[in-house]
């Protein structure tokens, strides 16, 4: 089974998601998001998978998301996607994607689902 990982290695919840798919033997594709940003398509296919919107998986703690306005109720979604794509920090992690599905790493155990 093909396991694709938005990862940030600093993130401690990125790195214990990484953690468990590895003590089950699969070794996922590792997609340093903050170095290659998923394009405003990537990002629309990963919130479908998820279910989100936008706004549900933005970083709101992000000193960068109150600079730039963006839990304003009024944004449209298109300019958050946009903003998350110019600037990946904004972007919660880890995502874990496989041909069942696609799962926020919040808490790590939620990937198990799509295992």
């Amino acid at each position: 089974m093909k396991v694709r990982i938005y990862h940030n290695p600093r993130c401690s919840k990125s790195r214990e998601t990484l953690r468990l798919l590895r003590e089950r033997g699969i070794e996922p594709e590792i997609v340093a998001y903050l170095e290659t940003p998923p394009s405003p398509a990537e990002l629309r296919r990963l919130l479908a998978g998820l279910g989100m919107r936008a706004r549900d998986l933005l970083r709101r703690r992000e000193p960068l998301c109150r600079e730039l306005g963006l839990a304003d109720p009024d944004r449209d979604e298109e300019e958050v996607i946009a903003a998350m794509c110019r600037h990946p920090v904004l972007i919660e992690r880890p995502i874990v994607e496989t041909g069942k599905g696609v799962r926020l790493g919040r808490p790590p155990e939620k990937v198990l689902e799509i295992l």
